[in-house]
């Protein structure tokens, strides 16, 4: 799973600071263990609490606990689109010669169903017409 950057920027500036902190606390065992056991004790407490709080503002923004909206998935070399798929091509060497039709509306029904399409397969909320879809296929 690829990190997006300022992400990516926000989990090494996590892992520095870890570090910085795991040194520290190493230090201060060797210098004053009485030191060290009430300072591990402080940076454990600030630590759980700061995971807890993440957690909440995790469960909270979760996509799948705010009740509407789509969610559109799909396997490993598949394809799935919330809406309709008109006029594409799709593969290698596919082309789509003719133009274009007019897709019609996706049903009022079906606005806040799920679009899932498994490995290697093809999924749309809406209507899938005029592709070219798979190796040197063309559609005239």
């Amino acid at each position: 799973m690829a990190v997006p950057g300022a992400a990516r920027v926000a989990v090494w500036v996590l892992a520095v600071v870890a570090g910085v902190v795991s040194a520290g606390l190493i230090v201060a065992l060797v210098v004053n263990p009485d030191m060290a056991d009430r300072t591990a004790s402080v940076t454990g407490a600030v630590i759980g609490l700061a995971a807890f709080v993440l957690a909440v503002i995790t469960l909270v923004r979760s996509p799948g606990t705010s009740g509407g909206g789509r969610r559109v998935r799909s396997g490993r070399g598949g394809i799935a689109a919330g809406g309709s798929i008109t006029g594409n091509a799709v593969g290698d060497r596919s082309t789509v010669v003719a133009p274009p039709t007019r897709s019609a509306p996706a049903p009022a029904g079906g606005q806040d169903a799920d679009v899932r399409a498994g490995r290697d397969g093809l999924a749309a909320g809406g209507d899938v017409t005029d592709n070219a879809l798979g190796d040197d296929s063309e559609r005239r």
